[in-house]
């Protein structure tokens, strides 16, 4: 059985993820004695077989592709249409996270309007030459919480703070077994959304990533990237990726930035302040190793010096891992049930909020409300009263 679709939709979606007509075609081929051609794509009627194989991939619903509206194309529409270049190279699994929540604040900014929700911007725009410690303290005024050495309730008293100044933060989680793997640690997205992947083993690595993504927000400059945390001292990455990074450090840091300042040139004869460098990670949730880096950046520790430092490090994170691995083989084989739930992601209570109000306005029926949060009909009233 064939039907119509609209070819302009799939087109859009080619562009969007930056994939050719043959590459589609392989894919959705896969497994078939006899391949889905190009002619078989693009014709003006489809076989719903051939459309289903297509959906698989984008994940949109077979009504998006009969839907006869042509899709919007304008820089509005996709970051993918307002920028060419990015820091990394983004996979199909990355275009289509941020496709996810490209098509999300679209939607938050239409609820916003007609809910009359207030979504103006709490901080003023900062340039490459403003300096990004002395900005980097501003801030950290209006947006730093409580500490706590609880990595991820930190984490989420940031999210929190960020959601009292119309930043809204979303994290996403992907599952072991997830085909299509992102490739970034995170994003943002203009005019105030910042997407963080989850790093359950390192709430450390999150943490830097929100804050470096802040700096992107401060300088009102769109990214997505995987930041390189080794090399996070490079002095060969552009100003802009500079900035963000001394503004996260310098954020997260707080009085314990002079402190670093003013450390003298890590070496044997000191034993690289090893003491000084654990005791600063505690008090500032900043990882060992950045740092480490940080002071590499800072010429207070030589290059070879670092980099057995760091050899060490990967060496003990690596063991860890392993040991870990190798209790659960135990477990396993004693037929001991792994415990623990999937990992859920932190909501910011800014997009709860913002649900909320719709739901009272009468924007959201119940329904809608638990697609938006992926909650189930029996815990709405958590939610709504």
């Amino acid at each position: 059985m064939k039907v119509a679709h609209n070819i302009s939709r799939l087109k859009y979606l080619l562009e969007l993820y930056n994939i050719s007509a043959e590459e589609l075609s392989s894919i959705i081929s896969a497994g078939l004695k006899n391949p889905v051609t190009i002619g078989d794509i693009f014709s003006h009627e489809i076989k719903i077989s051939h459309l289903k194989r297509i959906d698989q991939f984008f994940n949109k619903g077979l009504s998006y592709y009969l839907d006869p509206k042509a899709p919007e194309t304008s820089r509005e529409a996709s970051i993918f249409f307002r920028k060419e270049k990015f820091n990394s190279d983004l996979n199909i699994g990355t275009r289509k996270i941020v496709n996810e929540f490209e098509e999300i604040k679209i939607s938050l900014s239409a609820i916003s309007k007609l809910s009359d929700l207030n979504t103006d911007r709490a901080f003023r725009l900062y340039k490459l030459s403003d300096n990004p410690a002395i900005v980097a303290n501003e801030i950290r005024n209006q947006l730093y919480p409580d500490f706590t050495t609880n990595l991820k309730e930190f984490l989420k008293a940031l999210i929190s703070k960020f959601a009292e100044s119309n930043i809204l933060v979303f994290e996403f989680v992907e599952t072991w077994n997830k085909k299509e793997k992102t490739n970034i640690d995170g994003f943002f997205l203009n005019p105030n959304v910042i997407v963080l992947k989850r790093q359950q083993a390192s709430f450390r690595r999150e943490i830097f990533t929100l804050i470096h993504e802040l700096g992107h927000f401060l300088l009102d400059e769109e990214e997505i990237e995987k930041l390189d945390y080794q090399n996070i001292g490079r002095k060969d990455l552009s100003a802009i990726e500079r900035w963000c990074n001394v503004f996260a450090f310098r954020f997260l840091a707080g009085e314990y930035g002079e402190l670093m300042d003013n450390i003298e040139v890590a070496n044997a004869s000191n034993d690289y302040h090893y003491d000084l460098i654990e005791h600063v990670s505690k008090k500032t949730n900043l990882s060992q190793i950045a740092l480490f880096t940080r002071l590499l950046y800072d010429n207070k520790i030589s290059q070879n010096n670092y980099s057995k430092i760091k050899v060490d490090f990967d060496s003990k994170y690596f063991a860890k891992l392993e040991e870990e691995k190798r209790k659960r083989e135990i477990e396993k084989q004693k037929g001991i049930k792994q415990r623990g739930s999937a990992a859920q992601p932190i909501q910011s209570p800014l997009f709860i909020s913002t649900i909320q109000t719709a739901f009272y306005e009468g924007i959201l029926n119940e329904y809608e409300v638990c697609q938006r949060l992926k909650i189930k009909p029996e815990k709405l009233d958590q939610y709504i009263s």
